[in-house]
């Protein structure tokens, strides 16, 4: 299934552009294994980075570019459809299509991956001098 960030766009709530994304629990193609440095060459590349400026300005610096939550954190940028080695190998137009990614949060990126159950984990309340490092 093709999806895209016009698509996605449609959907106003970040709840339906998450199920949207998700991809149900599997993590999509496997790893890039022995060829792995080849992606982290891409991500350290300029042309990446300007990419993603372009794209965390787009997006306004919003999870799933939605207006109500801003990241506050480190800023991810998600293939909708994801990579595969190919992809990097030929540099498909896939990895550069502003159609193709989304700013997300570190949690976001975990639920859309791994499910929503992520999101759903109980924060603990913390109150000054709490030196408590588990309950």
């Amino acid at each position: 299934m093709i999806r895209s960030y016009s698509e996605m766009m449609e959907l106003e709530s970040y709840e339906d552009r998450l199920a949207y994304l998700s991809l149900g629990g599997i993590v999509s193609h496997p790893t890039f294994g022995g060829s792995r440095y080849l992606n982290q060459a891409l991500y350290r590349s300029y042309e990446w980075r300007s990419f993603r400026n372009d794209i965390i300005i787009r997006d306004n610096g919003c999870d799933l570019a939605c207006e109500d939550f801003p990241i506050n954190d480190k800023i991810l940028i998600h293939h909708i459809n994801p990579l595969t080695l190919d992809d990097i190998k030929q540099r498909s137009r896939n990895i550069f299509d502003p159609d193709n990614v989304v700013c997300v949060s570190h949690l976001t990126h975990e639920a859309i991956h791994y499910g929503t159950e992520i999101l759903n984990r109980s924060m603990i309340d913390r109150t000054p001098n709490d030196t408590t490092l588990w309950k």
